[in-house]
């Protein structure tokens, strides 16, 4: 049975953290599911990153909430873009709030990169205890909360994964791989895709 992960979008995200992690999941064999947060049922499906592209989410958080689809039950990951307002805006979300705490408190995978280590996961206290990484300037939020900060472009550290930006994208996503596949079909990925 294939994997299933969730990549939650806001407006605002960063567009290759959050269309790297979807593609390289897709071709690894993971279903993926693009989420819309702060949208409606009924609302456009299109969600508008921060450099002006917009994608189309498959669903929103709410509808499926609504279709009893947001049970941790229903997932193996949930992965977090960062970017500017995107991180803001998804850490404003109550419902994003809830469901990230419900997987980390199921042991399944939490993936946030960029500014969202800081700004989505640290206020719910997801990093207490953890090490991670992030955008430069971000860890000075999260230090006070009992997390250890690295330099590591990917930092993986039990269920929780962590990535410093754009350019760490494609590493960030076959680290996904690996927690969820297997870290051969991850070397593999990235050996058709000719990172590193």
């Amino acid at each position: 049975m294939a994997k299933k992960a969730v990549v939650l979008l806001a407006e605002g995200f960063e567009e290759v953290e959050a269309i790297t992690p979807i593609d390289y999941l897709r071709r690894a064999g993971i279903e993926v599911t693009v989420a819309a947060v702060g949208k409606a049922c009924g609302e456009s499906l299109l969600v508008e990153g921060s450099h002006g592209i917009q994608v189309a989410a498959d669903a929103t958080l709410e509808s499926l909430a609504a279709e009893k689809k947001l049970e941790s039950a229903a997932w193996d990951a949930v992965v977090v873009p960062g970017g500017l307002p995107g991180a803001d805006n998804l850490a404003a979300s109550a419902e994003t709030g809830a469901f990230l705490k419900a997987m980390a408190g199921a042991g399944k995978l939490v993936c946030a990169i960029c500014a969202s280590p800081a700004r989505v996961l640290a206020p719910l206290g997801l990093l207490a205890g953890k090490n991670f990484t992030c955008y430069p300037g971000e860890e000075a939020k999260v230090l006070a909360a009992g997390a250890g900060w690295k330099e590591d472009r990917v930092v993986a550290d039990g269920n929780i994964v962590t990535s410093r930006g754009a350019g760490t994208a494609g590493e960030f996503s076959c680290a996904i791989v690996a927690a969820l596949v297997s870290k051969a079909e991850a070397d593999k990925l990235a050996g058709r895709l000719l990172l590193g």
